[in-house]
């Protein structure tokens, strides 16, 4: 249902400058941003909606590049293990058991947290997609989804016929609020010629190709010991690259590599919570910058996290670059912002327009309650919300024209179901 809604009395992040608007307006109409300004609005009030955001900052909702949102499930039972172990010991004998049932209800717990803490937008590489996919469409939150592609026996070439039936049945499904990639897992899980008919598939599809690169040192060396060079290098030769390609961790890097990205455009969505509880290490997140590629963020599985907080993300990515870096303006306060609003949309080959607060935009927005102590002096509002906020002041979200969450209540999702059905999963899960 399309629907006008009047947003005003707010203060305004728009993400199209470094400033913001003190006191000013939102019309919505439909999907779209009609029209951002400031003062009181003058026009016909004839609006479905009007939301009075005094004492509010509206801004655009986070943009989470880079996930696997069912692994909610998972949450607090395999801390504090390396990679590889974590995985094969913990995360994938559990996920042989799970149903599409399963997936789903995982699926709608992390939705639930993302639009409670302003994620208005996030991407999956996962499996029994549809489960995913009818989550998203029900709830109204926007996605990116892939079905999560491993190119080994028996199962390979069952991952290449449902990604291109996924594809067929979701694309542009939920007023296009859902978007379907390709998601080859791993250059480990993925042989060169299975990662070539992936590249092949992504060309007839014409659509993007998200993949876990170089996420671990021991990934590295296995690579150079089976194929001669780094995954990078790797992606190059199979000719994934020449696909457009978003490539998540990206931790050990050589500046080679980085050339090798720059050259072939690969997003890149930067996971800094996760690697650094994984003890993956640190994305050289600067450089990437000054070779001009394109930086989300991500949170990673809440496996891995343990949580789904784009705020916790900002933060740790513009204050871990300072100390590793040795620099305190390594990755400024709206450089991070940018990278979970506007830079994790492009991240994910999204319109350009998405993450930004102007006419014609995506009205994918949230709103925070500003009254906090740790919002006054008023000095630099962006600098706040990076340092100083938390998803805990979220209050209202919209997505594609639509409220979603008021007063910090969803409205287009039973919370209390959510957390019984979770509850039984895990029971049988687990047992």
């Amino acid at each position: 249902m399309q629907q006008k809604i009047l947003i005003e009395n707010a203060a305004i992040v728009t993400m199209t400058e470094e400033s913001w608007i003190e006191n000013g307006y939102i019309t919505i109409s439909g999907n779209r941003i009609q029209e951002v300004g400031s003062g009181s609005y003058q026009g016909d009030r004839s609006f479905d909606k009007i939301l009075d955001a005094s004492g509010k900052v509206v801004m655009p909702g986070l943009v989470n590049a880079h996930g696997h949102a069912a692994m909610v499930l998972l949450r607090g039972y395999a801390d504090d293990l390396p990679l590889m172990e974590w995985l094969q010991t913990k995360c994938w004998p559990i996920e042989d058991r799970m149903t599409e049932e399963d997936i789903h209800w995982g699926t709608q717990l992390a939705i639930l947290e993302m639009l409670k803490t302003g994620t208005t937008c996030f991407t999956d590489m996962y499996f029994h997609m549809d489960g995913v996919a009818k989550a998203v469409e029900s709830s109204g939150i926007r996605a990116v989804l892939s079905r999560g592609m491993i190119g080994f026996p028996p199962k390979a070439d069952t991952a290449i016929a449902e990604s291109r039936d996924f594809f067929n049945r979701w694309n542009c499904a939920a007023n296009g609020r859902i978007s379907v990639i390709l998601g080859p897992h791993a250059p480990y899980t993925c042989p060169p010629d299975y990662l070539k008919r992936v590249a092949e598939l992504s060309a007839e599809l014409n659509v993007p190709i998200q993949i876990h690169l170089s996420e671990t040192a021991g990934e590295v060396e296995r690579c150079m010991e089976e194929h001669g060079c780094t995954p990078i290098r790797l992606m190059e030769q199979v000719g994934l690259f020449e696909r457009p390609t978003l490539a998540a961790h990206c931790v050990h890097v050589t500046d080679e590599d980085l050339d090798i990205m720059a050259r072939y455009n690969v997003h890149v969505a930067h996971n800094p919570d996760s690697n650094l509880k994984l003890g993956s290490g640190v994305a050289p997140a600067v450089k990437m910058l000054q070779k001009g590629l394109i930086v989300g963020l991500g949170t990673d599985g809440a496996a891995s996290n343990n949580n789904l907080d784009m705020f916790e993300e900002m933060r740790q990515a513009a204050m871990l670059h300072k100390g590793v870096n040795l620099d305190p303006i390594a990755v400024s306060a709206y450089k991070a912002l940018e990278m979970a609003t506007k830079d994790g949309a492009k991240a994910l080959f999204l319109e350009d327009r998405l993450g930004t607060v102007q006419s014609g935009a995506l009205a994918d927005l949230i709103m925070l309650d500003f009254n906090r102590p740790y919002y006054y002096p008023r000095h630099n509002v962006i600098a706040h919300l990076v340092y100083a906020g938390q998803s805990g002041d979220v209050t209202d979200v919209i997505v594609d024209g639509q409220l979603l969450v008021e007063n910090r209540r969803v409205l287009t999702m039973d919370e209390e179901r959510i957390y019984r059905e979770v509850e039984a999963v895990c029971e049988r899960l687990f047992k």
